[in-house]
């Protein structure tokens, strides 16, 4: 890769639900252009192998329940600890509903817990990281629409 295309040299990321799917792409996409790697996740045998995939000495993973506000500040602050500063918080972290063959199988409960994870959750976090993100030179927080619309069959 030429140095032009490293647009991510010198960036720290943290990107949420990391260990799997489209979290994993972008984390080794990131790592790719240049960026250090926070993986964090609540799988964490699976994070641990996507840190050592992308290099140990670029990526870090973290245990992180988005849910719990204490398990996403812990993150920032592994980050921080680890690398001086958060460039770029990317709210990653996305579930579906069991799958319930019919819909009237489904309970409150099921749409509470996706909305908390998918949409609450990276919200709650947008603020977290606010105060602490690095805005000298392009920082940004990223909550990807497509998380909550990943698993929907019509799109």
């Amino acid at each position: 890769m030429t140095t032009l295309s490293r647009r991510l040299e010198g960036k720290v990321a943290l990107i949420t639900g990391a260990s799997s799917g489209i979290g994993e792409s972008i984390a080794k996409l990131f790592a790719e252009h240049g960026a250090k790697i926070i993986i964090a996740d609540i799988q964490d045998e699976l994070g641990q192998a996507v840190c050592d995939d992308i290099s140990p000495s670029n990526s870090i993973y973290v245990h992180c329940d988005v849910t719990n506000e204490e398990d996403v500040k812990n993150a920032i602050d592994t980050t921080i600890t680890a690398y001086g500063k958060l460039d770029i918080m990317l709210n990653n972290a996305g579930i579906t509903g069991p799958n319930k063959a019919l819909i009237t199988d489904n309970e409150k409960s099921d749409f509470e817990r996706v909305l908390n994870v998918d949409v609450t959750a990276s919200e709650e976090s947008k603020y977290i990281s606010g105060q602490n993100i690095c805005i000298d030179g392009g920082a940004g927080i990223v909550n990807p629409a497509i998380t909550m619309f990943k698993n929907q069959k019509h799109i």
